[in-house]
């Protein structure tokens, strides 16, 4: 924790998010999924997707670009498959319904897969993706977003960060949780340090003019860098033609960013569920995994390292906030209170 920063408590935070969103007019089961979103993210240590987005989202409400309350409609569902139009409301809203659908469908037909058109930023992929381990399925997420890498070999911002999620249950050990942008580091982790006045490491973006920056504020201005080069480019293409092209949402390039309050973000996800039960014995199944772990982890590590599985350090973290609370930097807290004073909210305090 740095000097600008101050503990609280994590249900606090949830909390407070949760009012705010009901005093804007969300209803309170609506209200506790994104609040719920918000504080896996900030537990998990993933700021960039935290309480810092809710005046984001708060903001496109009030401009008219997203709506609080639109009805998620099934425009098609059928055995293992179905399309929900999300109308334009919350991301988290329609992300939880479709994974949500996608688990119950798994359960019938041994795999689920829900696509969702015209949403939302919907937060922290791993939210979604993790709603599947309760079921002892593994979970997979896919998502679009707005213009932040150049195709490779292009100069021209077009492609999204498109994250990917995949969480696959364990048995003794941490759950597997992959959790992923196809660029070197989310643009949310931008944002957040152009927020809080930070440097960003070289290797993470570029600015305007092609050439590699440590200034957050150039960087918002130009292009990320794509994990992999070309393959992390080519991954980011084919997620977005799966979210975006697939539910006929909004052709590659157009989903809009959180902070543009000119129109609808015209997000898309895609959601997956598969039954481990359907193909080998659950429990042989998280056995297994648990030896594929301990095999890893009784590999020499590299001088002066530690072996962590995908998601590990995020639930390392998540026990430890839990219990000691959230830090947040002083410039968030400003940005929450003035969300809670526009709404009529109680303020955020230290406790």
């Amino acid at each position: 924790m740095t000097s600008q920063e101050t503990l609280f408590a994590a249900r606090r935070v949830q909390a407070f998010c949760a009012d705010c969103l009901i005093k804007a007019g969300l209803s309170p089961e609506r209200s506790a999924i994104v609040a719920e979103s918000l504080l896996l993210a900030e537990v998990r240590g993933v700021y960039s997707h935290g309480v810092v987005r809710l005046e984001n989202y708060l903001n496109r409400v009030e401009a008219g670009v997203m709506k609080l309350e639109a009805p998620i409609v099934a425009e098609m569902d059928g055995e293992a498959v179905a399309l929900l139009n999300a109308n334009n409301t919350f991301g988290q809203i329609a992300g939880h319904r479709a994974m949500t659908l996608a688990v119950e469908k798994a359960k019938r037909y041994g795999t689920g897969c829900v696509a969702v058109k015209n949403s939302n930023h919907f937060g922290i992929a791993a939210y979604y993706a993790m709603l599947a381990l309760a079921e002892g399925m593994v979970g997979c997420v896919f998502t679009n977003a707005s213009p932040a890498m150049a195709v490779y070999g292009t100069t021209t911002p077009l492609i999204g960060t498109n994250p990917i999620a995949i969480a696959i249950p364990a048995g003794e050990r941490f759950p597997i949780v992959l959790d992923m942008s196809t660029s070197v580091v989310a643009r949310g982790k931008i944002r957040y340090a152009a927020l809080t006045g930070q440097e960003i490491p070289l290797g993470w973006a570029r600015d305007k003019d092609g050439k590699p920056t440590q200034d957050a504020q150039a960087a918002l201005k130009g292009t990320l860098e794509p994990v992999g080069g070309v393959k992390g480019s080519a991954l980011s293409l084919i997620i977005d033609l799966l979210c975006g092209v697939l539910t006929d949402t909004v052709l590659t390039g157009g989903v809009k960013n959180i902070t543009d309050t000119s129109g609808p973000a015209c997000t898309g996800h895609l959601f997956s569920a598969l039954n481990v039960a359907r193909f080998v014995d659950p429990e042989r199944f998280k056995r297994n995994v648990d030896a594929v772990i301990d095999h890893i982890k009784s590999l020499p590590p590299v001088e002066g390292g530690q072996i962590f599985m995908p998601g590990e350090i995020e639930y390392l973290a998540t026990a430890k906030r839990m219990q000691e609370g959230i830090p947040l930097d002083g410039e968030v807290v400003r940005s929450l209170n003035g969300v809670a004073a526009r709404y009529g909210a109680a303020p955020l305090t230290g406790e």
